[in-house]
């Protein structure tokens, strides 16, 4: 409860704070929201403002001195930096804040803020470009209809999730494997929808699901005891920040029971987790984010013409320490696909590509080697009115 007070009463002397910034120095203001910093939020936080820093945005001495508790006036650009929490409410107060203080763009982080975002500036005459990252249900939530079938203010990049590569890692680890369970928040969108994926291809491999549901911390027990006392023997998480926060308690009570947790981060092994499986260039998607806001800062597009990208990637890292603790031997064909292990504490590569090293570095690349890389990423997003068109086509025969 301190926590949250504290972050309402940071909000109010934000948005108490002068407006008018843009206007002081004529730099483009643009809004950084963010959900909670989760090791995938961190990781694409980083991407950004790497890139940010080699466009010039940034001077290396801001780029070290950026601070979340405070805005950024700079010689370049002025930033708004804004984090939540993991307080849905708290969401909606920072996207008033910075409209009030008049931001150009704001680059929202997570479904949630997106969605949040969206929705606040759908009807406005002249709405702030919003540029997300680390959405992964923009279609399902009402940001966009289709990558090209959108609000003319709005893009961003999608990480895909291969929930097909994810579920049946619990059969890869245990071929005789009859029940697993997940857990939601019926607040997150996100959640439920990953839930009916996990459902929909567990049963076609022949497994019951069970599913218990939880909207606070406080629930994360009572939820997972429920699963467990079913007798579920393995907790297969969907993408949701409540259960991704909550993974320490979670293996803790997994390991009394026996039972392996896998998380859809691959990150999350860091935490504890079992298994962590799915998407993992989350660096590259700041970067992404950051190639679309120069471009748009720099007059070369428009927000309107740019198509919400798509990115694709599947790891998986298991950590040894918690299968020890879990009373469980990994199997062989299992550890034949990780990138890479954690055991006593530590973490071990050489198993396959590492991951964390599979993004482009921005501040690797000339200005000219740049700016050539990102024209050609850009002409692949094009909307034009034949993707338009063909894209409008497809929704409207799947709602007949």
């Amino acid at each position: 409860m301190f926590g949250r007070v504290l972050l309402f009463a940071t909000l109010l002397m934000a948005m108490l704070a002068p407006a008018a910034l843009a206007q002081d120095n004529g730099n483009p203001t643009i809004a950084f929201l963010r959900y909670a910093g989760t090791a995938p939020v961190t990781e694409a936080t980083k991407g950004l403002l790497d890139s940010l820093e080699a466009y010039g945005y940034l001077t290396s001495a801001e780029r070290a001195a950026l601070n979340e508790s405070y805005d950024l006036e700079g010689e370049n650009l002025n930033l708004l930096y804004r984090d939540a929490g993991f307080d849905l409410p708290s969401v909606n107060l920072m996207v008033e804040e910075v409209l009030d203080k008049g931001a150009d763009v704001l680059i929202t982080v997570t479904t949630q803020v997106a969605q949040i975002a969206v929705n606040a500036t759908r009807d406005m005459d002249d709405p702030p470009a919003i540029l997300f990252s680390l959405v992964t249900t923009p279609f399902s939530t009402g940001i966009a209809d289709a990558p090209c079938v959108k609000p003319d203010h709005v893009t961003g990049t999608q990480p895909l999730m291969s929930f097909a590569d994810y579920v049946p890692l619990v059969m890869v680890q245990n071929p005789d494997i009859k029940v697993i369970g997940t857990i939601v928040s019926p607040d997150q969108p996100t959640s439920l929808l990953g839930a009916e994926i996990i459902t929909g291809i567990a049963e076609s491999l022949g497994l019951t699901v069970e599913v218990a549901s939880a909207v606070t911390p406080a629930d994360l027990n009572v939820a997972a005891e429920s699963l467990l006392g079913k007798g579920v023997e393995a907790i297969v998480l969907v993408i949701n920040p409540l259960t991704l926060q909550g993974t320490p308690v979670l293996v803790q009570l997994t390991a009394e029971y026996g039972v392996p947790l896998y998380a859809p981060i691959i990150q999350q092994v860091y935490r504890g987790a079992t298994v962590g499986a799915g998407f993992h260039s989350f660096y590259q998607e700041g970067v992404i984010a950051a190639r679309i806001l120069n471009a748009y800062l720099s007059g070369d597009i428009g927000i309107a013409d740019i198509a919400i990208n798509q990115s694709r990637s599947f790891g998986v890292a298991i950590n040894l320490d918690t299968a020890a603790a879990q009373g469980l031997e990994i199997s062989g064909d299992l550890l034949a696909m990780a990138n890479f292990l954690i055991q006593d504490g530590e973490r071990s590569t050489g198993l396959a590509a590492d991951v964390d090293n599979t993004a482009t570095n921005p501040q690797a690349m000339s200005a000219e080697e740049r700016r050539a890389a990102d024209l050609e990423f850009l002409a692949g997003l094009e909307c034009t009115p034949e993707r338009i068109a063909e894209e409008q086509a497809a929704l409207d025969a799947a709602s007949e």
